[in-house]
């Protein structure tokens, strides 16, 4: 999808320096938990990518967005109201959920954004899920537990904590791993999956710089 403007349909706090922003769904926008979008404001030079938190994009879809009072984008973000609009471009990356029995996403800081879009949609279709979040200010606290309820195995790991042992209980020969987050967790995550005996090179792997 080209450029396309898009309404705000509701903008919530999740968590310390956290929101989701639900769109309305422009008529032709196809997407899968995992991929993201380019969002632009107008009046910002500056346009960021987002990765998609939302199980689907039936009528609405959610972005996650952390907020650093200081940057260009997010404070005009959090600042959005339902009505407003923005322009939204998309969907891009290859590194989304297409339908497989059973995940194991390796989210770090706002990689727990896609985690949970995932999850959902995998338990909604019938699979199972599981998720190892590593962040020092954890956020979408209530998606988690409930997850958790549904069956989800949810590990939420301070930013020291190792990841080995965590994947080592999840990841089996039928599990497609993802991995979400910056480039050290990316690291450390690949690191696990080998240690776990996993195949690093298969993980659907998205790096946020």
């Amino acid at each position: 999808m080209d450029d396309t403007e898009v309404a705000v349909v509701a903008v919530e706090s999740v968590g310390e320096d956290a929101i989701a922003i639900d769109f309305e769904t422009p008529d032709g926008f196809e997407a899968q938990p995992g991929q993201f979008v380019k969002v632009a404001l107008d009046g910002v030079e500056e346009a960021r990518f987002y990765t998609i938190s939302s199980p689907d994009v039936a009528g609405t879809f959610e972005i996650t967005v952390g907020i650093d009072p200081e940057g260009e984008v997010g404070p005009e973000l959090a600042a959005l109201t339902a009505g407003d609009t923005v322009t939204v471009s998309g969907p891009y990356g290859d590194a989304y959920y297409e339908g497989e029995d059973r995940v194991l996403i390796l989210a770090g800081g706002p990689g727990v954004g896609p985690a949970i879009g995932i999850a959902e949609r995998a338990l909604d279709e019938g699979g199972a899920a599981a998720i190892v979040y590593r962040d020092a200010a954890p956020i979408h606290d209530e998606r988690l537990t409930e997850l958790n309820e549904r069956g989800v195995s949810v590990a939420v790991l301070a930013p020291s904590s190792p990841l080995a042992s965590s994947v080592d209980e999840e990841l089996t020969e039928d599990t497609q791993v993802f991995v979400y987050g910056f480039a050290d967790f990316l690291d450390d995550a690949t690191a696990a999956i080998s240690a776990a005996g996993g195949d690093a090179e298969a993980a659907k792997v998205e790096n946020f710089g």
